[in-house]
């Protein structure tokens, strides 16, 4: 992810900073609590393709994850 490009965009929904997530390919909004994909190093900036942070873990990914 280009430093230059993160400095720019912002959350669509409230306007705040977004932090790159290097390891989940995410750009996180925290106040909003809602992670946005970056596919093909393309920032997905939708809040439809947002993933919510809230949201409890799968079973099966809380399972792979220990």
């Amino acid at each position: 992810m280009d430093t230059r490009l993160l400095d720019i965009l912002v959350c669509p929904l409230c306007k705040g900073p977004l932090t790159y997530d290097k390891q989940a390919q995410e750009l996180l909004c925290r106040p909003d609590r809602l992670a946005y994909p970056i596919r093909d190093g393309i920032p997905i900036m939708w809040a439809e393709d947002a993933r919510d942070l809230n949201a409890a873990v799968p079973a099966s990914d809380a399972n792979q994850a220990q």
